[in-house]
């Protein structure tokens, strides 16, 4: 009845993209400088808060980069499970941030409604024209990446706003160049904190059920409970929990009640055989039960 356990890879999903995070990220704060110098020049409140995205876009992907060098450092008897979740609390601190951006970027766009100021359209169009280069590079770096891992997806993501948020400010020099209308700036200003709201949010919420030990989207938790009931020698599965670390490193623990005929070691092979090939778990830990056996611990 000993437990059984395979090894935790040592590389995350978003460590073996980390060389082009670093790349998008000193794109991103290139830009980040030019585009808070012309906001400023300018009096644009649009190319500011594309610059305040820009900022939590330059912040998230510096936190998500220390976050996967930390993530890297080996396991300690203090931290037997390592350091993956690093990645999940980078992404946490980025969506609360771009939360609050987001906030204070609708904010500034409600009180220029009141009494909209002139804006530098010309530069302003440049200055979105060069960003939208920028992002479209970025986004081309990071594209296959993304399918990863939480925070790779994150960066993505945030570079392909940052994309669309840069269309909208070139937009609206657009409008205010041709017809002089600067309702226009704050308008997009406002477009653009709400289009942060539900990506925002879909980033919290995963890193949030990493964090609560949810079950991995990517695993059919219904479907692995059946595929281990089927194997032979196995008559019942209880106590199975199915968890993440950080994006691509999953883990899993079950109790298996087997059969008195069964070879333990034979059954244990076949458990872990079936877990890690046709389920995304790269570590297992089964505990072997023969029927009639009694924990005095709590199941859950």
């Amino acid at each position: 009845m000993e437990p059984s356990t395979t090894q935790i890879q040592t590389v995350s999903a978003a460590g073996k993209h980390k060389k082009n995070l670093l790349i998008v990220l000193c794109f991103s704060g290139a830009y980040l400088i030019a585009e808070v110098i012309g906001g400023i020049l300018t009096n644009s409140l649009a190319l500011l808060a594309d610059a305040a995205h820009m900022l939590t876009d330059v912040v998230g992907l510096l936190l998500a980069f220390i976050a996967i060098k930390i993530g890297e450092r080996k396991a300690d008897p203090s931290k037997t499970y390592g350091y993956y979740r690093t990645e999940i609390l980078a992404a946490v601190v980025n969506a609360v941030v771009l939360l609050g951006i987001s906030i204070y970027v609708l904010y500034e766009a409600y009180q220029r409604f009141q009494n909209p100021p002139e804006v530098q359209s010309k530069s302003m169009l440049i200055v979105a024209g060069i960003g939208l280069l920028v992002n479209v590079a970025g986004m081309l770096v990071l594209r296959k990446d993304s399918e990863s891992s939480l925070n790779m997806k994150g960066a993505y993501f945030e570079v392909l706003s940052d994309m669309l948020t840069s269309i909208g400010v070139m937009i609206a020099g657009v409008i205010m160049l041709t017809t002089g209308w600067y309702y226009a700036d704050p308008l997009i200003s406002a477009a653009i904190g709400l289009l942060i709201f539900p990506r925002t949010w879909r980033l919290l919420k995963e890193a949030i059920n990493v964090l609560l030990e949810g079950t991995p989207k990517e695993v059919d938790i219904h479907e692995l409970r059946k595929s281990l009931e089927q194997i032979r020698g196995v008559k019942n599965v209880h106590d199975l929990h199915v968890w993440s670390l950080t994006s691509g490193v999953n883990a899993m623990s079950a109790h298996i009640i087997k059969d008195e005929l069964s070879s333990q070691n034979q059954l244990l092979k076949t458990l872990t055989e079936t877990t890690t090939q046709h389920f995304k778990i790269s570590h297992t830990t089964f505990q072997i039960e023969e029927e009639g056996y009694e924990e005095n611990e709590v199941h859950l």
